[in-house]
């Protein structure tokens, strides 16, 4: 078995003495995609921003490439190695370009390297006709590849979304997600799916965890768990359907 990029034991999510997350293990192997689904207010993005150390755990321990870490105790340049892309794309109101290379400018990487992984990563997203466009006059799926490609140039070696195309029209959604999926695999990025739907779930995703009432209920290959789900995952995904 793979060795885990990143790894969760124990943990632990409280606020004002209620318990909100108690996820016991669950792993990251390098180059999959973990997807995460399950009802409203089960955790799901508590979990993303735990192993993206934006939040420290009450108690136990994630570990990232064999070391523990919480949000306080996690240096610069390890944090530096992990991006995250949440459902508002939250760009600057700046052009798509300078947007897109803001964080390698942040690093103080030589122009040469900005000025190719960026023009790479336009052209990847099939976003370079828009470089020089403002922010502000993107449509929704723009400025969501916008996102994606800010995240990417970074070649973080995990990358956590958290219901990136849920505020997407469907065929900006269907378009994006054809796009990206072999792109994550050419490039081998480790990622972490957080989604509503299944489709994406199932297009995107080769691990699948599920979350309820703040526990994971099952983990496993996507097509297992969605073919053979245990019985709370069942009326879960029941109530998916018929929504």
């Amino acid at each position: 078995m793979k060795k885990p990029i990143l790894s969760v034991h124990n943990i632990l999510f409280q606020r004002a003495a209620k318990t909100l997350l108690e996820v016991e293990d669950l792993s990251l192997c390098k180059s999959e995609i973990l997807g995460i689904i399950g009802p409203n207010g089960a955790g799901k993005s508590t979990l993303i921003k735990l192993m993206s150390f934006l939040e420290s755990q009450s108690s136990g321990t994630i570990q990232f490439e064999g070391a523990p870490y919480t949000a306080a105790s996690i240096p610069l340049e390890t944090r530096r190695e992990l991006a995250v892309v949440m459902q508002q794309s939250l760009l600057l109101d700046t052009t798509a370009v300078k947007n897109v290379s803001s964080g390698l400018r942040l690093r103080k990487i030589p122009r040469s390297i900005i000025k190719e992984r960026t023009e790479y990563w336009l052209e990847q997203l099939s976003i370079s006709h828009l470089a020089h466009r403002n922010a502000r006059f993107l449509s929704g799926g723009e400025a969501q590849r916008v996102n994606l490609a800010r995240a990417l140039v970074l070649q973080p070696k995990i990358l956590f979304m958290d219901e990136p195309f849920s505020a997407l029209d469907y065929p900006s959604k269907v378009k994006l997600l054809k796009d990206l999926k072999p792109l994550l695999q050419k490039t081998e990025t480790t990622a972490v799916f957080v989604s509503h739907d299944l489709e994406e779930i199932k297009f995107l995703t080769d691990r699948l965890a599920v979350l309820i009432d703040g526990k994971l209920h099952q983990i496993g290959c996507t097509e297992d768990v969605l073919n053979s789900p245990a019985e709370e995952t069942k009326h879960f995904l029941n109530g998916m359907v018929l929504n």
